[in-house]
Formats: C-alpha cells, sequence, structure tokens
C-alpha cells in the first residue's frame, strides 16, 4: 500500500498527542478528524489516478480539505 500525504499527524506533528487526546474526549473533533482523513484519501486516490475524476470535483476536494484542516488546527490551537 502506497504512502498518503498530508495525513494530519504529519501535517502538525507538534499536536500529534493533542490530537489523539481530542479524537477520544471530543465528537467534533473526531469527527472532523474523521471527515479529513476520507477527502484526503480521496484526493490521493485522483491525484494517483487510481480513481480518477474530473478536475471540478478534484478541485472540489481539496478546498474541502483545506477548510477541513483550517477548522483542526484552530481547535489544536486553542
Amino acid at each position: 500500500m502506497s504512502h498518503t500525504p498530508h495525513e494530519l499527524p504529519e501535517e502538525f506533528p507538534e499536536h500529534a498527542e493533542k490530537m489523539i487526546a481530542l479524537k477520544t474526549s471530543d465528537a467534533h473533533f473526531a469527527k472532523l478528524y474523521n471527515d479529513y482523513h476520507e477527502v484526503n484519501e480521496k484526493v490521493y486516490r485522483a491525484e494517483e489516478n487510481l480513481e480518477p475524476t474530473d478536475q471540478f470535483n478534484e478541485e472540489e476536494m481539496r478546498k474541502q480539505r483545506a477548510v477541513l484542516k483550517d477548522e483542526i488546527y484552530r481547535m489544536l490551537s486553542a
């Protein structure tokens, strides 16, 4: 299996422990984390042509990933 880039522990290594804690203690954070992971996997699969999609859909998925990442970072930084 290939390594999927942009996973959250790699994006925010300084917050790795806090992510683990929030995933178990904060349902909203856990949902954001899971949603990010799902969208990130879809972007990766589209980029690698494992599940090709049109350019518009791929761009929308990237935007969605960015919105989720920003919200996750906001929660980690609070």
